[in-house]
């Protein structure tokens, strides 16, 4: 029980701060943001595996009740090769720390998933209230299309049931045919992806865990990547230039400052359009996704080992 615990917490921690930091400095996710996203997902996924065992194990060891749902039906053998009855007292301190660890992490995405429930209902209140007739002559298909009276150029996706695609009068005017064409393209990559939620969860751990680097660097990841996977979408129906010259005209107006981060992703994402990465090649992405795939993994590799070594 003792090794399971400390290879537990070690596979934790590195994947929590080295690995994190490492992919958090790779280039690769610009030349495929979509396995970007999926690599992040399953570190995160990983770490908090990791810690969800190490805690079930620890309450194993520490409370007979939880000893006995867990391993009731095991055969002896299975549980005396975890050793439960003999844990140390720093596996005590270790589990009230991972059992606290784990009630602030549903506290703070309960919390913030109401504060987005609450902020979108009022949000799309606003929004009926502003939202006129449709201009005469819009072209059809564009799905659930909402348009509001708004001088600025603007786009977006409200999630929500129903959901809503919101553009701007101002977007109308100053975008062409094909250049709104790619905005709303976009945000309908946003849509299909169910962005939303991977922005929401990204948010919420950073949130509740400041100094953690996996929550941190994976809440501005998600959202670098997301944008560059819906700039992607829109790319490949209505062409890189269109899609870049319609960022431009949407953004022209915001007057973010060259120094800030804002006006970075966006240099970043034009740029990336107009001078396409190379994508990358099978056998780079064969280790990438198999890795990845198998991160999730280790930690029940790691908790059911003495049980199954137990059994042969």
């Amino acid at each position: 029980m003792t090794s399971c615990l400390l290879l537990l917490c070690a596979l934790g921690l590195a994947a929590a701060v080295p690995v994190a930091r490492g992919l958090n400095r790779a280039t690769w996710p610009d030349q495929s943001p979509v396995l970007g996203l999926w690599v992040w997902q399953c570190l995160v996924a990983t770490v908090l595996l990791s810690c969800l065992t190490a805690l079930a194990l620890g309450m194993a060891a520490v409370f007979r009740t939880v000893r006995y749902h867990l391993f009731g039906s095991a055969p002896p053998d299975v549980v005396a090769a975890y050793q439960l009855a003999s844990a140390p007292a720093w596996a005590t301190a270790l589990t009230l720390l991972l059992a606290a660890g784990a009630a602030w992490t549903v506290a703070v995405l309960v919390g913030h998933f109401r504060t987005v429930r609450r902020a979108r209902g009022a949000a799309r209140s606003r929004l009926r209230e502003r939202a006129p007739e449709l201009p005469v002559g819009l072209p059809a298909g564009r799905g659930p299309l909402l348009v509001l009276e708004e001088e600025y150029p603007d786009a977006w996706w409200m999630p929500g049931s129903p959901s809503r695609l919101v553009v701007t009068t101002g977007a109308l005017r100053r975008l062409t045919a094909s250049q709104l064409e790619a905005v709303l393209t976009h945000e309908r990559g946003h849509a299909r992806a169910r962005h939303d939620w991977l922005l929401h969860l990204s948010a919420a751990l950073a949130g509740g865990f400041p100094k953690v680097p996996v929550f941190t660097h994976f809440c501005e990841q998600t959202h670098r990547l997301v944008e560059l996977a819906a700039d992607d979408t829109a790319a490949r129906q209505c062409g890189h230039v269109t899609t870049a010259s319609a960022l431009i005209e949407l953004n022209q107006h915001r007057g973010v400052l060259p120094g800030e981060s804002g006006r970075r992703l966006l240099e970043g994402r034009v740029n990336r359009l107009l001078t396409p990465p190379p994508t990358l090649r099978p056998r780079q992405r064969t280790p990438i996704v198999t890795a990845a795939a198998l991160a999730p993994l280790l930690p029940l590799c790691i908790i059911f080992a003495p049980g199954i070594d137990a059994l042969d």
